[in-house]
């Protein structure tokens, strides 16, 4: 996708939506990938053995999801800041919708930037990443 153009953007327009249900096979694929092989994300024993309802998902595997949504709005390359809290555990079957909001425009020196509201929810609502990402856009 190209740059995002200045011009094309107003307070309160939404990036598209990406959706994506979370599979076991994510989270063990994300685990390979990231080495992250805490057992709370794919061995349903120990995860129910420390009180969870099931293996869940990693907060990172959530942030790059979300990270998606954002460079295909923005461009990639463009993002300038980009800052999350996680809020909620994801888990195996859930969809996950991203929203993507602008909150405003500004010029900074001789560039101009679009900050935004990021969240990553459930299809019940419920946000699982909440934050912030500003990007640089096109005059």
């Amino acid at each position: 996708m190209a740059q995002l153009l200045l011009s094309e953007v107003a307070v309160g327009d939404e990036a598209p939506v990406l959706t994506h249900t979370l599979t076991r096979t994510d989270l063990v694929r994300y685990a390979g990938a990231s080495g992250d092989y805490n057992p709370m994300h794919h061995d349903e024993i120990k995860a129910t053995a420390a009180g969870q309802p099931s293996v869940f998902g990693h907060g990172m595997f959530s942030m790059g999801l979300l990270g998606t949504a954002l460079t295909n709005y923005v461009g990639a390359g463009n993002v300038v800041t980009y800052k999350v809290r996680f809020a909620r555990q994801t888990w195996p079957d859930e969809v996950l919708s991203t929203r993507i909001v602008v909150r405003g425009t500004r010029e900074e020196g001789d560039r101009k930037l679009v900050d935004l509201d990021v969240r990553l929810a459930n299809g019940d609502g419920e946000e699982k990443v909440v934050g912030e990402a500003s990007a640089v856009v096109a005059g």
